[in-house]
């Protein structure tokens, strides 16, 4: 009876142990993690390619979201896409594409996002007008600048700012006990030097690209400032990791002679880097 009453007593025992060192299902935490974005969020370029994500948006599954994701254990919705910009959160991107806001709901615990880039064809417009400024005027010293003055800062200023404040806006409202951190963009190209032949553009146009993306990461941040949003700085941590340095120092690629399949955006050491950051400020 002595060894029988002993049994049950290390079986009780054993039991409230496995208990305790595993949860029940009911007692499992979820926090519901949702990133929102253009190409420098999706990972675009970097592979591999997430699953069941629409193939246009080439979203990468080592994107900075999914790496924070995984190690604090998130339950991610990333609905970011290449391409993207601030109206694609209110409306489909494309057919068989959803409004990225639907992501969104009271019960999201933390949004991540990165915007901005895309609005009135800031990056794209602004790049193609530098490389082919310089193909027609290969001997000027920045013909970009003489030819653009500052229509792409005016874009930003006037149409770009209000449109990301507005979107951060609409993101507290429908996610109103979620953590919103908004990242910046980290360094396409440096401050003064000449980034030939990677990134094809003069050298007197290097330091306004320069100062247009400046631009473009200030409205991020006083959108950030006017919201309540929290705001990730990539431009210190960025610094001399730029598109036109070596292999293994950059963040980003080139424009010309990519290692990764979408030239001019983050490769795998961006997005991780990228990832440190907004993980630095989730844990602050």
């Amino acid at each position: 009876m002595r060894n029988k009453t002993r049994r049950f007593a290390l079986g009780v025992v054993a039991a409230v142990v496995a208990a305790l060192a595993t949860p029940s299902p009911a007692a499992a935490s979820s926090f519901e993690h949702v990133n929102l974005g253009d190409s420098f969020s999706a990972g675009t370029g970097v592979l591999p390619l997430a699953p069941g994500t629409p193939l246009r948006c080439l979203q990468s599954e080592q994107n900075f979201a999914h790496i924070v994701a995984r190690t604090q254990d998130h339950d991610l919705t990333d609905v970011s896409c290449g391409g993207a910009a601030t109206d694609d959160f209110y409306s489909p991107q494309f057919e068989g594409a959803r409004a990225q806001f639907d992501a969104l709901s009271p019960s999201t615990d933390v949004v991540t996002v990165m915007i901005g880039g895309n609005d009135n064809g800031v990056f794209s417009g602004a790049i193609a007008a530098c490389v082919s400024a310089l193909a027609n005027h290969p001997d000027a010293t920045n013909p970009c600048e003489q030819q653009n003055g500052s229509t792409f800062e005016d874009k930003i200023v006037d149409i770009t700012l209000p449109s990301i404040r507005q979107a951060l806006r609409d993101i507290h409202t429908r996610a109103p006990d979620a953590k919103v951190i908004i990242v910046g963009y980290p360094w396409l190209i440096p401050a003064a030097s000449t980034c030939e032949p990677l990134v094809p553009v003069a050298l007197g146009d290097v330091p306004y690209l320069r100062n247009l993306q400046a631009t473009l990461n200030e409205a991020v941040r006083q959108a950030a400032a006017d919201t309540d949003t929290t705001f990730v700085d990539m431009s210190v941590v960025s610094e001399g990791h730029d598109a036109c340095q070596p292999v293994g120092v950059r963040w980003v690629e080139p424009l010309l002679f990519a290692d990764q399949f979408v030239p001019l955006h983050p490769n795998a050491l961006g997005e991780a880097a990228i990832a440190a950051a907004v993980t630095e400020a989730l844990t602050a």
